[in-house]
Parts: structure tokens; C-alpha cells; sequence
């Protein structure tokens, strides 16, 4: 299980996305269907992985590209910068923005893996951890939906794992329109999709 970007930035009051005015409650809305459903995978015995952005504090770890992305006008509030009234630089390993949703229950044998691009495999230790752990197949969750959840899908794909994207635990703050192409590409191309509850109940009975 591959949880993506699940972070206060992303998805607490006071995070980054707050910040910039961006309403927060569509990414909130995975919070309640993740709680309910990594207990039922750990008692599964399936590894769960926190994928998450963890930036340097000097940034060193950025191209411009990625720090473009961040602030592309260059007067807002970008990577490893202070939001108005933030907790912490932006993104910043360590700090609580980079720390997984307050609101989130994690479990000690979970699997934490820092990412510093929109895809989670690149300049990390990602794919090496999934060789060890022996994965195949590999569930989706998190935010958001349309940029780091299908660009690590995407490149997840490409190495020759199967990919499911868990529709109820997925989402972004992004209009519904490319929503429904995610998945219009998801399931042509990139994988499957499956809710939370059907996977749950199929654990049960296998």
C-alpha cells in the first residue's frame, strides 16, 4: 500500500495548500476511508509505505524546474519557504508540513520514504524498498490524485508493477474534469481501479 503526500502542507489547517487559499476539503475527504482501511491491510500483513515530499532545508535537492513549479510567479510561497503564520518551511524534511496528516493514524512497521519529485521513484530509495519487501502489485492512496499519485502510478507502471489506484482514499484540488481523465487514463493504460471497502472485504474472505 502506497500512501502519497498525505501531509499537513497538503491537508491541515495552517499547512502550505491553506496558506494559498486553496480549499483543503476535498483532500481531507481520504483521511476517514484511510483510517478505516490500513488496519485491515496490516492485519493483512500488507506492508503499508508513507511516500512523501521531505525537501533538504538548503534545497539542494531541487532542479529550478521543481522550484519553479513551487512559486512560478516568484512572489508567492514556495518550497522551503515560511507560509504567513506557517509552523515550518514548506515542504521541509523534519518539519511539520512534511509530517503526515495530524489526523492520520500510522502504525510503527509502516514504511516512511522521502520523495523529491512529482513521481516518488526518482533520486530515492523507493524502488529498492518494494524489491526487498518482494511487492508486485502495489495500491495507490493519497493526493494529490492528478499530479505525484499518477505521475509515481505512471513510472510505477513503466518498471513492471501492477498498479490499483483505491478510488475512495485518492483525491485532489484539482477540478472534477481531471478527475475523470485520471481515471479514463488509469484504467486504459495505467492500471486498475477498486474502492477500499471491496479490496478489504476480499482480504477478509481470502
Amino acid at each position: 500500500m502506497v500512501v502519497v503526500d498525505m501531509q499537513n502542507d497538503f491537508c491541515s489547517k495552517g499547512g502550505w495548500f491553506d496558506s494559498r487559499g486553496i480549499d483543503i476539503a476535498p483532500v481531507r475527504a481520504p483521511i476517514d476511508p484511510l483510517n478505516a482501511f490500513l488496519p485491515e491491510l496490516r492485519k493483512a500483513r500488507v506492508p503499508v509505505v508513507w511516500l512523501n515530499w521531505g525537501n533538504r532545508a538548503d534545497l539542494m535537492n531541487l532542479n529550478p524546474t521543481v522550484l519553479h513549479s513551487g512559486n512560478p510567479t516568484g512572489d508567492g510561497v514556495g518550497y522551503g519557504d515560511m507560509p504567513e503564520g506557517g509552523r515550518a518551511p514548506v515542504l521541509e524534511k523534519g518539519g511539520w508540513g512534511a509530517r503526515i496528516c495530524d489526523d492520520l493514524e500510522t502504525a510503527r512497521d509502516d514504511i516512511h520514504v522521502d520523495k523529491y519529485r512529482l513521481s516518488g521513484f526518482w533520486d530515492n530509495e523507493f524502488d529498492s524498498v518494494l524489491r526487498n519487501l518482494d511487492a508486485r502489485t502495489l495500491l495507490f492512496a493519497g493526493v494529490n490524485v492528478d499530479r505525484c499519485v499518477l505521475a509515481t502510478m505512471q513510472d510505477a507502471g513503466f518498471l513492471g508493477y501492477d498498479c490499483i489506484l483505491i478510488d475512495d482514499c485518492a483525491a485532489t484540488t484539482s477540478p472534477d474534469y481531471v478527475v475523470r481523465a485520471v481515471k479514463y487514463l488509469v484504467r486504459g493504460i495505467y492500471g486498475f481501479i477498486a474502492r477500499s471497502g471491496d479490496v478489504a472485504r476480499a482480504l477478509d474472505d481470502s
